[in-house]
């Protein structure tokens, strides 16, 4: 079963995607690791993880196009189940810290001492277990969304209305992370991270082991997603993305599809912000701001929804862009990514991987068309001369 799942995944184009992050896993952190800082292809550690950042965006955008692309779901507030993962991750190396603190606390975090905390909260309990963290990363985001999707969907709510409802469950969730009683570091967040693993967090040969684990989790979600999409339950996705109504009427439950295809969309978004806070190093409220989410839209609609590979392409792009952009011309990106999604919406509707996939389906076509004229014409011809050859 397992292996016909894989097979139906990996067409060309898939494979080629995975081929190139299995090999950016293993070149980029030996430029970095094996190559001196005078050498031409030594690549920083500055921009090992920056690399690494713009591929756990890349995972986001790939689990938002899962639902966006495929169910329809425009979700504006995939930021939160970012944010979720990013915390539970956040929490974990928070515990690491131990007795190293500021306030030399073995058990309690800098900013519960700061804030006279007698005991740490249950909520903490398990957090000083890699294991346990993981578990929280997919588990807490997938909760939140199977919960919030069961309601949503059970009621019919569709169209704008969601996009509304899953913008203001992240905002919700900003305001109640910038409580100072909600035990999650209040404004400031979650920072001063030491150790992953029991390896020093801002070592070369870990920012490099971040980047290898950032490229290979991008790599296995690709393969899943587009497991799911190439299959029947997928066919049957895009049919309720296109006619919901007709959907149901054949019987199908469409609810409970677009509940699965939802909480497997925020599972992977918490393993994206997973990934992020030992990169970036820290975690805090801002995270869960809705323009995050809606900047997480732009980069799928620029690489393009319904393809996969559009928006790993469009968050690489557009990130990249705001790197070089903001440090050249701060005070007008946020003009440029706003030009950026209009000239986009007007000019390339299905994004820069959708219309190129679109215009090389077109010369196929016409390749095979003119070819299969050809072989006519030669038909035709042949068979002319052997009536004259006859006569």
């Amino acid at each position: 079963m397992i292996t016909s799942f894989l097979v139906k995944s990996l067409d060309r184009t898939i494979v080629v995607a995975v081929a190139i992050l299995l090999a950016l896993a293993v070149i980029v952190p030996a430029l970095n690791l094996l190559t001196a800082p005078e050498h031409p292809l030594h690549v920083p550690t500055y921009l090992v993880s920056l690399f690494g950042k713009y591929l756990t965006y890349a995972l986001l955008a790939l689990a938002l196009d899962l639902v966006w692309g495929f169910c329809g779901i425009l979700s504006l507030g995939h930021a939160a189940f970012f944010a979720l993962g990013g915390y539970a991750m956040g929490m974990y190396l928070m515990r690491q810290i131990g007795a190293r603190g500021s306030y030399g606390n073995p058990l309690l975090p800098d900013f519960m001492v700061f804030l006279n905390w007698k005991e740490l909260p249950w909520f903490w309990y398990g957090f000083d277990m890699f294991w346990f963290a993981a578990l929280m990363v997919v588990l807490v985001p997938g909760l939140l969304a199977f919960v919030f999707g069961w309601f949503a969907f059970r009621s019919r709510v569709n169209g704008v209305y969601l996009s509304i409802i899953t913008q203001a469950m992240t905002y919700a969730l900003l305001l109640a992370f910038f409580r100072n009683d909600m035990g999650f570091g209040g404004n400031n967040g979650l920072t001063d991270f030491k150790d992953i693993l029991g390896f020093n967090i801002q070592a070369d040969g870990t920012r490099a082991a971040l980047f290898a684990a950032s490229a290979l989790a991008l790599a296995v979600s690709l393969v899943v997603t587009s497991g799911i999409v190439r299959s029947k339950f997928g066919k049957v996705l895009v049919a309720l993305r296109d006619a919901e109504s007709r959907t149901r009427f054949l019987g199908y439950r469409v609810e409970h599809m677009k509940l699965f295809a939802f909480t497997v969309s925020a599972m992977m978004a918490g393993v994206a912000g997973a990934l992020y806070v030992p990169q970036v190093g820290i975690i805090n409220p801002g995270e869960f701001a809705p323009a995050n989410s809606i900047e997480v839209v732009i980069w799928t609609a620029v690489g393009g929804r319904g393809t996969l590979i559009g928006p790993i392409v469009g968050a690489i792009l557009v990130n990249g862009g705001k790197s070089i952009f903001t440090a050249a011309f701060p005070e007008f990106w946020l003009f440029a990514l706003g030009g950026l999604f209009v000239l986009v919406t007007l000019f390339l509707p299905k994004g820069v991987v959708g219309t190129a996939q679109s215009y090389l389906a077109s010369r196929r076509t016409s390749h095979a068309a003119a070819r299969k004229e050809s072989e006519s014409e030669k038909a035709a011809s042949l068979a002319d001369a052997e009536t004259v050859a006859a006569e």
